[in-house]
Parts: structure tokens; sequence; C-alpha cells
């Protein structure tokens, strides 16, 4: 494999305006590839880490970090852009390393971020799974999702999961169970699909009579959950910005989230630390709503220079796989006149006007020199 050239650069006040911005960063940089490579802060509550969505040193910065982050039991949970179930089944996965799981998993993950529905982003996993494997017990990490739900398959089979739906016959959850069964349904919570009409008729039957369902319930913080998201996902309204924080907040007990560090790994505009105009990304509602001070929160954004990201994958009319594209410099970020200015000088840009760098993330790693990921179609064997 040839090397990784990434480096990171620390975004810090600068103390004198007689540096220029090159030389700041010229000292204030560390090499993510080295072997002694220690990440400068450990003292957070939570750090999120983002690019555009879909080049191979991404994930493979994204490795660094993680293994960086957790030499000393930094980290407790691990937050990757998706929905409570699909991370309930990562869980499961990670314990039990079967990559039959895994595959399926991204392809439904995919739904939601397509330039990850790939090859790489399967790798990741695995090499996750190698470096959980080798923490200690009290410092594995747990997965858990905190996104708008992304596809009805988990999140059904994750009811049927904390609900003994042998023992309970009512007609709406044998419904959902040869739903499940069957596999070949339709699972998307996008339009009126079949799933949607099955799980809408469950849901109703569960909040008019309680009562009969209650007593097989094996966990009732999964399955309210679970319940209040299939609500949101019925809701065209719904403002995937404002699920998010909602979700992360109503998770935030369950998990002591407060008093365990989490590392999330979403596309960068929602780890931005200040809003573009009247967009608030999710870091920002959490400053926004007094969660957490600025500085308990890192963000970490990545950046091409000479890179390509996966683009689109191409289907017949029968929805069959057929081929992918790819792109690179504008529209990925990979030019000039789509970076972020600042350091020394304040943005310009109409969104951000009177804004500069630092308020938007903490860290900046620079991506040279990337592929493209591949579609996980295109896998016949992943050693």
């Amino acid at each position: 494999m040839e090397k990784v050239l990434i480096v990171i650069l620390v975004f810090l006040s600068l103390q004198t305006y007689a540096q220029t911005k090159t030389e700041y960063l010229e000292k204030n940089r560390f090499d993510l590839t080295s072997a002694d490579f220690d990440f400068p802060q450990k003292d957070f509550k939570l750090i999120g880490f983002g690019s555009y969505h879909g080049s191979v040193k991404a994930e493979q910065a994204e490795n660094l970090l993680l293994k960086s982050l957790t030499k000393n039991g930094t980290l407790k949970y691990y937050l990757p852009e998706t929905d409570y179930s699909i991370g309930h089944y990562f869980n499961e996965y990670l314990k039990t390393g079967d990559t039959i799981l895994l595959k399926d998993l991204i392809l439904h993950y995919g739904i939601r971020v397509p330039q990850d529905r790939s090859i790489e982003t399967y790798k990741k996993w695995l090499d996750l799974k190698v470096l959980n494997d080798k923490l200690p017990k009290d410092n594995k990490l747990t997965v858990v999702g905190i996104d708008f739900i992304v596809s009805y398959k988990y999140t059904s089979k994750h009811l049927l999961e904390i609900i003994d739906y042998k023992t309970n016959k009512e007609e709406s959850l044998s419904k959902v169970v040869n739903m499940v069964k069957t596999d070949t349904t339709d699972f998307s919570p996008y339009y009126d699909s079949y799933s949607k009409e099955i799980l809408k008729k469950f849901v109703s039957d569960y909040e008019s009579k309680p009562s009969k369902f209650e007593n097989n319930i094996t966990d009732k913080f999964a399955f309210n959950h679970i319940i209040s998201n299939l609500k949101l996902s019925f809701d065209d309204t719904s403002h995937r910005e404002t699920v998010i924080f909602n979700n992360y907040k109503a998770l935030a007990n369950h998990y002591n989230f407060q008093q365990n560090p989490q590392f999330l790994r979403f596309g960068f505009f929602h780890i931005e630390k200040e809003s573009e105009g009247n967009y608030m990304p999710f870091f920002a509602r959490l400053f926004d709503n007094n969660f957490y001070k600025r500085n308990e929160v890192l963000s970490v954004i990545g950046y091409y220079t000479e890179s390509e990201v996966l683009w689109d994958s191409i289907y017949d009319d029968d929805g069959n796989y057929e081929s992918f594209t790819t792109e690179a410099g504008l529209g990925i970020g990979d030019y000039e006149k789509e970076y972020f200015l600042g350091i020394e000088k304040k943005s310009n840009g109409a969104l951000v006007k009177g804004k500069s760098t630092t308020d938007f993330l903490d860290y900046a790693i620079l991506i040279s020199n990337s592929k493209a990921n591949t579609p996980i179609e295109e896998m016949t064997k992943v050693e």
C-alpha cells in the first residue's frame, strides 16, 4: 500500500501577525502517519471528524485518529453517520466478526451516505474491529447511532429483538415479523413504501393500546427511542439536523455522554462549530442550546489536495448495479476558492461573513493524492 500522505495542522490563534500563515502552520503541524503520533488534546467530551465523503485516505485518516485516541482509553463511544438501529447492529458485528452482516450494513448505511457505500468503508470497519479487539474490556468502543432513520430494515429487526413476538401475536406486530422474514421488502423511509405502511400501523396500534405490548418489551428505553424516531420518519417536515441534535440529547443521559468522551464521524458540515448563514450544524446547536462549552467539543475537518472522491453509482432500470463515476477539483473542496479563508484574514463569504476559520474548526487534516472510494458492489473478495 502506498504511504498515506496526511498532515494534521493545528489551528490556534496567532500570537503575532509578524509570522506568515505558512510559518505558523509549519510550526504547528503533526504527521498523522508517524509511528509516535499522539493527538495533542485529550481533554474533551466530543470530537468529530469529517470531510467530503468518498475518498480512500479519509477512511485511513479516521483510523489513525482512532488509534491515537484509544491508546489510553480516552474514547468510550463511536458515533457514525447512521441511525440508532444500524448502530446497534454495527455493535453486533464488532462482537461477532460476521462479515456477511457487515456488508449488508454498509449497503444500508450507504443509503444515507452513497459515497461511503464502499469497499473502503467496509475495510474501515474490519480495521475498527481489529483495533477494538485489542482494547481492554473496560475500554472497548460502543457504537451509537444518532441520525435520522436510514433504512427500516434494521429498525424493524431491532424492534423484533426487543419485543417477544413469539408470545405476542398482535396482527400489526405479526406483519412486521413477516416483512423482516421476507427480506425482499422495500425498506425505504423516504416515500410511502410498503414497509412504512406496515410500521405506521404497528406504531398506531401500540400507541392506541400500549397494554397489549408492554409486558413483552424487554428493553423499554430502546423501544421508546425507536418508536419516537419512527414517528419522525413518518413526518415529512422533520429537519435532519434538529433530529440529530434531539437524538443526541435523548441518548446523552442513557449513555452518560457527559462523562464518556465520544468520537463522531459525519460529513464536515455537521461538525462545523458556527452556522453558515441560517444553516446551523449539529455542533453549533450544541453550543446554541448550552449543552457543551465550545472548548469541550473538537472539530477535525479533512481537506483534499490533488485527490478525488466517489461521486455516483449507476444502476439500471431494475436497480442492478452497473458502474460508478468519480469527481475531483471543483465541487469536492479541492479547489482554492472552496477552501476556508482565514487564520489572519476574516472570511468575506456571504454565509460566513465576519467569521474566521477558527470559528468553524479546531484542526484540519491535509489529505493529499487520495484515490476515490470504490462501490461495495465492485467487491468480489476482501482479504
